[in-house]
């Protein structure tokens, strides 16, 4: 397999960068025999997928000189762990990412099979190229290069691969609880993120944290002709409407009460590092076919997706939706609900408080069952951590470069978790285009990012074993 990159990288110096180019058709193999491997992990039919995943990548890390390596059970798909310990006195950084991908539906809007991985236009093609099992491969590729060149790594790593991140992580943290021998160090890197618009090198600070929910209202035992029971009765639908409307002011922001209270406002350096990004206003809506931006007044729309929490209705229904007509009062109506969290606020409260807004927004008479469907932390890394500022130095001496720092408006609960569990900083290294199309039909990673990821990483862990 050959490639074009699309994104220049600067070479290492010495040995290792000869290696890294004598392997590369081999490495590219063995990406592609990963991406084969259909491991959904939320469709029970691809249970056996996840495990081979599994397996083959505790094989990848027995050949490149890992040690201490374990298919490790939970009560769900199994956590890869390994590690390579050279010496207690160097830091030691645990490396996370997950193996388990999102379902390739739909088919038809596929320019391959998402599980026959191809390369096209300097890209690697196929489910799981860039999330998450390519980013996995960028860091098994420089720990090979580094054994093979020095016979040993320049700090103590830990590798924690889960098969569940898709499906919620359901297990991780009951495991980690449960091992805490096997993903504890000095700092955590986690390489499940991406660089800004327009392919620019970055460093992802902030994400935020999720409550999610659906709220279901009935009001009779069957849906009622709208002619005979119309203006008498509850209309669900109505009522749901009016439930959701209550829940933002003329001023986009959500009514809900204490929903702000531990809201921790942004400073102006944080201020300062949203209106550094290139973000093009014109670029963005025309990607995704808007007309005009919206959102809480008195901020940016970088800061509203990055440093503000939100809540969003993610679907609604009930009643006739076929073709032609069917005057009726349905007897019930449904919708879910997230709310995307900031730093401070807790999901379990802010949950509790839509709740009882919804439940206080209801009229008399009506049904109203609402059920918490997940929950997840925000995650900051605050700027001038040594590690951040490390893997800062790394991406700008392999990109030519200084990275952005970037806050995201979706979720790792993980990156909050090993914060809040292990007490370890966080970093999130990620390698990603902004056009990977993860979740999506045609998903890819660029291949000049692939590489210069590795090359990447390589300096990061150098930089790593340099701090006191």
């Amino acid at each position: 397999m050959s490639y074009a990159p699309t994104l220049a990288w600067k070479p290492l110096d010495g040995a290792e960068e000869a290696q890294l180019v004598a392997a590369h058709a081999e490495r590219m193999e063995r990406y592609a025999a990963f991406l084969r491997i259909p491991s959904v992990s939320a469709l029970p039919e691809h249970a056996a997928d996840c495990r081979t995943a599994a397996e083959w990548l505790a094989t990848e890390l027995r050949r490149i000189g890992a040690q201490r390596i374990e298919v490790s059970e939970t009560g769900g798909h199994p956590i890869v762990v390994a590690e390579r310990i050279e010496d207690p006195a160097l830091p030691t950084i645990v490396i996370y990412g997950h193996y388990d991908v999102q379902p390739g539906d739909p088919l038809d809007l596929w320019k391959t099979s998402p599980f026959e991985p191809i390369v096209r236009d300097g890209r690697m093609l196929g489910r799981g190229s860039a999330d998450d099992k390519g980013q996995i491969l960028i860091h098994l590729a420089a720990l090979e290069a580094m054994l093979t060149v020095r016979g040993a790594a320049p700090v103590n790593v830990r590798y924690v691969f889960e098969g569940e991140e898709e499906s919620s992580s359901v297990n991780l943290e009951a495991w980690m609880r449960a091992h805490p021998d096997r993903c504890t160090g000095d700092a955590v890197i986690i390489s499940d993120s991406g660089f800004f618009d327009g392919n620019l090198p970055a460093l992802t600070v902030g994400l935020r944290g999720i409550t999610y929910l659906q709220v279901d209202v009935r009001a009779s035992d069957v849906d009622l002709h709208s002619g005979s029971y119309g203006g008498s009765v509850i209309n669900p639908a109505n009522a749901l409407a009016s439930m959701i409307a209550s829940l933002h002011d003329s001023h986009r922001r959500v009514t809900v009460p204490g929903f702000y209270d531990d809201v921790t406002p942004l400073t102006e350096q944080d201020r300062a590092a949203f209106a550094a990004l290139p973000f093009d206003q014109a670029a963005y809506l025309a990607g995704i076919g808007a007309k005009a931006l919206y959102g809480e007044e008195g901020y940016s729309s970088v800061e509203r997706r990055g440093g503000r929490p939100t809540l969003d209705v993610n679907g609604i229904w009930g009643g006739f939706t076929g073709d032609g007509s069917k005057t009726i009062i349905p007897a019930h109506a449904h919708a879910k609900i997230s709310c995307r969290l900031v730093t401070d606020q807790d999901p379990v409260k802010i949950y509790a408080a839509v709740e009882a807004a919804l439940r206080a927004a209801a009229p008399a008479g009506l049904q109203v069952e609402v059920t918490n469907l997940g929950n997840g932390h925000a995650f900051l890394t605050p700027l001038g951590d040594p590690y951040l500022d490390a893997a800062a130095a790394a991406l700008t001496a392999t990109f030519g470069r200084e990275p952005l720092y970037i806050r995201e408006g979706g979720s790792i609960p993980i990156a909050a978790l090993f914060q809040r569990e292990l007490k370890l900083p966080v970093v999130l290294l990620g390698f990603t285009p902004p056009d990977d199309n993860a979740h999506a039909p045609n998903e890819s990673m660029d291949l000049g990012n692939f590489e210069g990821g590795i090359r990447t990483v390589i300096r990061a862990l150098d930089a790593f074993a340099a701090l006191d």
